[in-house]
């Protein structure tokens, strides 16, 4: 049997202190067969592969995530029922930038957490009414990409190393790969994505001018800090059902 460790960060032990990133360890033969095949591509062993699980830049991981924006689109306009969020570092790719321009014009709600450089502009009348996009920074780095999609009933994570730059997806190694497991699709949904999109204590909102303006919580609640949330919860994702 095969394992493999796959990482939306690497195995420095000076940056681990403060970066957030997620990993899976996993025997599932789908994922560690195209690892494999993506080592002996690495090393010259194999040239054209064409993967079942992972999504691999260069060659196919934009595509993969403009298929996965244009299926939401698609279930949205049949059942309403579509949805997007992500969180990474850096969106600057034009094409995945027009997708979700896009998937906004059909109705989609699209949350976006970009820590870093963001050339999108949420909340342009008849461009992208439907997207918000907010910056977290606080005491930690947060560094994990994931991308989450919602096909009505059907839900699907990808985790990875890959912002969605030109410099990542054209000229580097990377690699977005699926969360299989029903129940750690719904802990990171649920305890670690949405709750960081629902900070009022670190994070920042832009505006359609590319502007950023703290968010300011109703008089009634207090503000609610993801990151700190997320020491009080650690290890929630363990217990057993």
């Amino acid at each position: 049997m095969r394992y493999v460790h796959l990482s939306t960060g690497n195995y420095n032990p000076a940056t681990a202190r403060v970066y957030t990133d997620l990993a899976i360890l996993t025997s599932n033969p789908t994922i560690t067969s195209d690892a494999a095949l993506l080592f002996n591509a690495l090393t010259g062993y194999a040239e054209h592969i064409d993967y079942r699980s992972l999504l691999v830049a260069p060659e196919g991981l934009r595509d993969g995530m403009l298929q996965r924006i244009e299926r939401v689109i698609a279930r949205h306009r049949d059942t309403g029922e579509g949805a997007i969020a992500f969180k990474l570092n850096s969106l600057t790719d034009p094409a995945c930038i027009q997708a979700l321009y896009r998937a906004s014009q059909a109705g989609v709600t699209v949350d976006l957490q970009v820590r870093g450089i963001c050339s999108l502009r949420p909340g342009v009348e008849g461009v992208s009414e439907h997207i918000t996009v907010t910056s977290l920074v606080g005491r930690f780095l947060e560094h994990s990409r994931i991308f989450y999609f919602r096909y009505g009933h059907d839900e699907e994570v990808l985790l990875g190393s890959a912002d969605l730059m030109p410099r990542n997806l054209d000229g580097r190694i990377e690699i977005l790969f699926p969360v299989e497991d029903q129940k750690l699709r719904r802990v990171i949904r649920d305890e670690i994505l949405f709750p960081h999109l629902r900070d009022t204590k670190q994070a920042r909102r832009m505006d359609e001018k590319g502007s950023y303006s703290r968010i300011v919580p109703r008089s009634t609640d207090p503000p609610f800090d993801s990151q700190a949330w997320m020491l009080e919860h650690a290890g929630s994702w363990i217990r057993k059902e």
